[in-house]
């Protein structure tokens, strides 16, 4: 057995991990941030421990950590995180000093990455990308059935690959970053200037206010006929494929996996994406990149970061 741990801006989720990937106790604790980095490093090791308490005799080979930003893989330091009170932390090593298990932590996109590869919907493939269509746009790369951190564990930022040079500005810095324009907020806020572009618009009736749209709005107009819905998706799918198109020519991996809640639209998103790459795409001859939709939910990060350290 192997503890997973995915650590987010809302929750600290945990579990007891098989070899085989199966998930046999989970627990979650909420995310308090206000007591700064000992607080949140006692509440982790507090998951951990209660963890290792209902493993009873099993045998814990290990504990990982996924978390939500910059995570030096080698050195086990949380380098830096946006939403969570860590810089330069050693996570690992404190979780070590306080359960005497060896502890590895990885950024919880690979995490996902890693479990949807080895257990979930790309199970059959070595090399896949995953993309997760949530507030911005995360990613983990998975290359030869291992992640893929890069020299210093920050490999793998796709949400902040360029689409437009002078395009609209980034918390990032740069300008025109693919996740303004894929990510389920980007899509929340073109369906609001479609809104208020088209008053007779269907998505006024869905979401009943600006207030209230979400990354359906537009989706579920687009099943009613709606116009300007339609037209929404359509770009937004553009937007999404033409970050596609980019990672496939770079990597040209035998699968990218799509997660997040914009994912659950299925062939709705992927049907447009797929005839966009077929199109557009540089290799256009012999074996072509698949795409799958995610399967494992929310346990991915937990599962994944179980087999971080392999």
């Amino acid at each position: 057995m192997r503890i997973g741990i995915d650590l987010g801006g809302t929750n600290i989720a945990g579990g007891l991990v098989s070899d085989d990937g199966k998930l046999v106790y989970k627990t979650s604790i909420p995310t308090i941030t206000d007591k700064g980095e000992e607080g949140l490093l006692s509440a982790i090791s507090d998951v951990v421990k209660e963890i290792i308490t209902k493993a009873g005799d099993e045998k814990i080979t290990c504990v990982g950590i996924g978390v939500p930003g910059h995570a030096d893989d080698q050195r086990g330091i949380v380098v830096y995180c946006n939403n969570i009170p860590f810089v330069n932390t050693d996570l690992a090593g404190y979780i070590t000093k306080e359960t005497n298990l060896p502890c590895y932590i990885g950024n919880d996109a690979n995490a996902a990455a890693l479990a949807e590869v080895r257990f979930g919907c790309a199970k059959e493939f070595d090399n896949a990308v995953m993309i997760t269509l949530g507030t911005g746009i995360g990613a983990g790369l998975i290359i030869n059935n291992r992640i893929f951190a890069g020299c210093n564990g920050a490999a793998g930022e796709i949400g902040h690959i360029c689409l437009y040079p002078d395009g609209i500005e980034c918390n990032c810095g740069r300008r025109g970053c693919y996740e303004l324009y894929g990510s389920a907020t980007a899509l929340k806020r073109q369906t609001r200037e479609a809104m208020e572009n088209n008053p007779d618009s269907k998505m006024w009736e869905i979401a009943g206010s600006l207030d209230e749209v979400n990354g359906k709005t537009a989706f579920d107009a687009m099943r009613l006929g709606d116009e300007a819905g339609i037209a929404v998706v359509e770009q937004y799918t553009r937007y999404v494929a033409t970050g596609v198109l980019d990672i496939i020519n770079l990597l040209c991996p035998e699968c990218i996996i799509f997660g997040g809640g914009i994912a659950k639209e299925g062939e709705n998103l992927l049907g447009p994406i797929r005839k966009i790459v077929k199109k557009e795409c540089y290799s256009d001859y012999g074996r072509q990149t698949q795409f799958q939709i995610a399967e494992l939910g929310n346990d991915a990060g937990i599962i994944g970061a179980a087999f971080f350290g392999e």
